[in-house]
C-alpha cells in the first residue's frame, strides 16, 4: 500500500469515529536536533509529537568527541526545554579512550554512536578500521554503555556496494561485534531490511534494533525524486517494509522506536544534492497511532513508543502520560524557529497554522514528513 492510499484508507475508515485513550509519553532512542539555530526551532517541537524521552545524536560539526563537549550540549538543550529527559551520546572517533568512556559513564552519558566513515550526513568523521576501537568497545562492555550502529557500509561500487544493499552488507560487522564482545549492548538503528530483521532476532538479549516511523509507511517509490522522504539508510522494497511492520506488530522486545527524526532547511532538502533526513519529531505519536490503529493493535504502541526501549536502556518506568483523540489532524506544511519560539502562541496554533514568512532570511524552515496530510489522530493538549 502506498503512503498516499494508507493516510487516505485511514481518513475514510475510522475519521468519523470518537475515541480516546491515554499512552506513555514516548521515548525516542535516535533523535538529531543539530544547533545553533536549528537546535532553537526543534527542541520544541519534541513534546509536539508526545515525545519526552530522547536519545540524542552526536554528529554536529564538530562531532562530540568528549565527555565536556556532549556535556555542554546536553546543558544547550535542557535551556530549551528543562522538562526533557535526555539520553547522551558521544561520537565513536580516536578520541575516545578508554579512559574518556569510564568519563563518560561516570557522568552519565549513555550511549556511543558508530558512523561508518561517508555514510551520512556529517560522518566524514567515523569509523574506516573497526579494530582500533577493540579497546574502547571493551570499556564499553565493563562500564555497560550501549553502543550505536549506523549499519550501513560506505557505497563502493566496486565491490557493488550501494544504497540498496549498504545495510545487508554491514550484518557481518553486528554478528563479529556481538560475538567478539557478548555482553556489550547493541542497538543496530533505523533498520530497513529483512535482513536486519532476521539477523537481530537471531542474536543475543544484547542486541536490540530501532525502527523509525517514516520506515513502517515509505518504500523506494516513495523517496525516488521525493527529496523529503530521502534519508539513509534509504527505505527499501515492499517485502522489506513487510518485514518492518511484522517487527513492530509482532511485540518483539528487542524493536523499539528511534525516529532518527533529521531536521535540514527547506532549501537543502530541495537542492540538487538533498541532504538525507526526514523530519518525523512533531508527529511521533500521532503516526504511530495512526499505524497500529491501522491494523487493529492500539493496545501495542505503548510496547514500542517507549516501553521496550526504556527496557533495553535500564531507564525507569516512564509515568508521565499523553492522551491522544481520534479527530483530524493536519500536519503543517512547514515548522519555523519564529514560530516555535514564541511563547505566545498556544499548543494548538503551532501545530495547526503558521503566522510566519516561510521564505524570509532570518528564518528556519523545516518540513515534515507527510507535510499537509490529515491523520486521523492527534494529540489533546
Amino acid at each position: 500500500m502506498e503512503i498516499s492510499t494508507f493516510f487516505e484508507t485511514q481518513n475514510r475508515s475510522i475519521i468519523s469515529q470518537s475515541q480516546k485513550i491515554t499512552v506513555n509519553e514516548a521515548s525516542d532512542f535516535h533523535v538529531h536536533l543539530r544547533q545553533d539555530e536549528m537546535l532553537k526551532a526543534m527542541v520544541p517541537t519534541v513534546k509536539m509529537g508526545g515525545t519526552g524521552t530522547i536519545l540524542v545524536m552526536p554528529n554536529l560539526v564538530p562531532p562530540l568527541t568528549t565527555t565536556d563537549m556532549v556535556l555542554n550540549y546536553k546543558k544547550q538543550i535542557l535551556e530549551l526545554d528543562p522538562s526533557l529527559e535526555l539520553v547522551m551520546t558521544l561520537y565513536l572517533s580516536p578520541q575516545l579512550t578508554p579512559e574518556e568512556v569510564y568519563k563518560a559513564s561516570e557522568n552519565g552519558i549513555g550511549g556511543v554512536k558508530m558512523y561508518p566513515m561517508g555514510v551520512t550526513t556529517n560522518s566524514q568523521f567515523g569509523v574506516a578500521d573497526l579494530s582500533v576501537y577493540e579497546p574502547t568497545f571493551a570499556a564499553m562492555e565493563e562500564v555497560d554503555m550501549v553502543l550505536n550502529l549506523h549499519g550501513e557500509c560506505p557505497n563502493n561500487h566496486a565491490e557493488n556496494v550501494c544504497v540498496l544493499n549498504a545495510e545487508e552488507k554491514f550484518l557481518d560487522t553486528l554478528v563479529y561485534l556481538n560475538k567478539k564482545f557478548p555482553k556489550l549492548r547493541i542497538v543496530l538503528e533505523h533498520a530497513t531490511t529483512k535482513a536486519a530483521v532476521d539477523i537481530v532476532k537471531q542474536l543475543s538479549s544484547t542486541v536490540a534494533c530501532t525502527i523509525t516511523v517514516h520506515h513502517l509507511f515509505i518504500t523506494i517509490d516513495d523517496w525516488a525524486g521525493h527529496p523529503h522522504n530521502y534519508c539513509k539508510p534509504v527505505a527499501k522494497y515492499p517485502s522489506d517494509r513487510d518485514a518492518l511492520r511484522e517487527a513492530v506488530l509482532s511485540g518483539n522486545p528487542k524493536f523499539f522506536l528511534g525516529s532518527d527524526s533529521a531536521p535540514h532547511p527547506k532549501e537543502k532538502k530541495e537542492s540538487k544534492s538533498p541532504a538525507a533526513g526526514v523530519y518525523t519529531q512533531p508527529i511521533i505519536l500521532q503516526s504511530l497511532a495512526t499505524f497500529f490503529d491501522h491494523f487493529g493493535k492500539l493496545e501495542m504502541l505503548d510496547g514500542f513508543a517507549g516501553n521496550f526501549g526504556r527496557t533495553f536502556y535500564k531507564l525507569p518506568t516512564q509515568t508521565k502520560k499523553v492522551v491522544l483523540e481520534k479527530s483530524p489532524f493536519i500536519v503543517p506544511n512547514f515548522y519555523t524557529s519564529k514560530d516555535n519560539l514564541n511563547p505566545t502562541k498556544t499548543f494548538d496554533h503551532i501545530q495547526t497554522h503558521f503566522t510566519v514568512d516561510p521564505n524570509q532570511k532570518d528564518c528556519t524552515v523545516v518540513v515534515p514528513f507527510i507535510a499537509g496530510s490529515e491523520l486521523p489522530w492527534k494529540i489533546c493538549e
